[in-house]
């Protein structure tokens, strides 16, 4: 999965929570951006490249999104 597969799977997944999300590409450095869910947040890198395990689980953790439900 990459950073714009990411952050769709995340705004449907907020959708079905009534929870609002916003991603802004300002606030990180280079190609990092901030995706805002409800009143969580994280930083999403490249948008175009792949997402590890690893982060993947990082950025789950950060929103609050249990992997089961994502």
């Amino acid at each position: 999965m990459n950073g714009r597969q990411f952050i769709a799977r995340v705004r449907k997944w907020a959708r079905s929570r009534n929870l609002e999300v916003r991603f802004v590409a300002s606030e990180g450095a280079g190609s990092h951006g901030t995706l805002y869910a409800g009143g969580r947040r994280t930083t999403v890198k490249d948008r175009k490249k792949d997402i590890g395990k690893g982060l993947l689980a990082k950025m789950l953790s950060d929103l609050g999104i249990d992997r089961d439900d994502f």
